[in-house]
């Protein structure tokens, strides 16, 4: 009887865990996708985009102030 019990919690342990690092693993890159979006779109402009508009939805980010 111990057998059967641990054998099934030893499944849902490893079900739980997989589906927290499924999650972990797609907030990560949704993670990374949108803030290096907002950094490229914040930063110089790359050749053949200087005139480009920035999107609406990308919060502006202050220019540091040269002394």
């Amino acid at each position: 009887m111990n057998f059967f019990l641990v054998a099934i919690d030893k499944a849902s342990y490893n079900s739980h865990l997989q589906a927290i690092l499924t999650f972990v693993g797609i907030g990560g890159f949704l993670a990374a996708t949108i803030l290096g979006s907002i950094g490229w779109y914040n930063s110089k402009r790359p050749a053949g985009w200087e005139a480009s508009e920035t999107p609406g939805w990308v919060p502006k980010v202050p220019e540091k102030e040269q002394k």
